[in-house]
């Protein structure tokens, strides 16, 4: 069963890294297109800035996810290095749990400010303002999911294998 939902976590970490890339080239086109529209064509898109920011939003959002679950996240591994091993191990758990708690709290948060802005639409794009809290509700989502898995492979020993490998 830890099996599974170690393939779960992988596999929904290489589709946020593709995610991430395909966001990435999409801000990079969005913006292009304003530059090109600015000086070229004299008439500058409006929205192009105001989807490059949001796609910024979604992509910092995988990549967070991204970094939590392949252990690149900053951390305190100088620390904990140097505790016993049974400190070491429930320093580790305590750490997992945190950021499990933190993900958790981003889901929250992200909810209530959402759920706040829904009703409003964006001046330069016609989707809802919320939608800004959308990418930190999907982080949060996958910091949980992720931290449990850490936490899991943490008890019992073994590693977590980046998705990237």
């Amino acid at each position: 069963m830890l099996g599974l939902y170690t393939r779960f976590c992988a596999s929904l970490s290489k589709l946020c890294l593709v995610l991430g890339v395909i966001g990435l080239l999409a801000v990079i086109v969005s913006v292009q297109w304003q530059v090109f529209g600015r000086y070229v064509m004299n008439d500058t898109p409006t929205w192009a800035e105001a989807l490059a920011l949001l796609l910024v939003l979604f992509v910092t959002a995988f990549g967070l996810a991204v970094g939590v679950r392949d252990a690149g996240h900053i951390g305190l591994e100088s620390l904990v290095g140097l505790l016993p091993p049974a400190w070491r191990r429930r320093a580790e758990l305590l750490i997992h749990a945190l950021v499990g708690l933190f993900g958790a709290l981003m889901v929250r948060g992200g909810w209530v400010w959402a759920s706040a802005k829904w009703g409003e639409k964006k001046p330069m794009l016609p989707v809802p303002d919320g939608i800004d809290y959308v990418p930190v509700m999907i982080a949060g989502v996958l910091i949980v999911l992720f931290s449990i898995e850490h936490f899991i492979a943490v008890w019992r020993g073994t590693p977590v294998e980046p998705a990237w490998n």
